[in-house]
């Protein structure tokens, strides 16, 4: 609309039209071609995420090895890697939940967190951290008991 039609719009109290931008016709070849190609690269991104969680895993437990001692916090990193790869596995078969790994990689991450610093840590941040699992876990209850799709 040009200025005198806004606003003889105006002074009359019709209400103004205006016009939707327009959207390109995009062809349903194009459209395939685009979406498949994402998929494509999001499959091999997926891929080589795991790859490497489970080469960050294999040096995690050569070093396990070359010590001689696992401890907590050896543990709670394995766990961690294992979180990784099931949420790579979810997202690339796009079976289960992929919302609710992350949630858990967050909690261990939380939890490994207060146990490697727990002893220099203010206990007012213990209590922040273990609050912040409390919220996690709610949530993770509350995405799975939500009806799907």
């Amino acid at each position: 609309m040009n200025d005198s039609n806004s606003n003889s719009a105006r002074k009359t109290g019709e209400p103004e039209t205006q016009k939707a931008p327009e959207v390109p016709q995009v062809s349903n070849a194009e459209q395939l071609l685009v979406v498949g190609g994402f998929n494509l690269i999001q499959k091999l991104v997926l891929i080589l995420t795991g790859l490497m969680t489970l080469g960050a895993a294999g040096m995690e437990i050569f070093g396990i090895y070359e010590r001689g001692v696992i401890t907590l916090a050896d543990i709670l990193m394995m766990f961690l890697y294992t979180e990784v790869v099931s949420m790579v596995v979810v997202s690339y078969t796009g079976r289960g939940l992929p919302y609710i790994y992350p949630i858990f990689i967050a909690i261990t991450a939380l939890a490994r967190l207060i146990v490697l610093q727990s002893k220099e840590m203010n206990p007012q941040n213990i209590l922040y951290e273990a609050g912040a699992i409390v919220l996690l876990a709610i949530a993770a209850i509350v995405i799975m008991r939500l009806p799907r799709q």
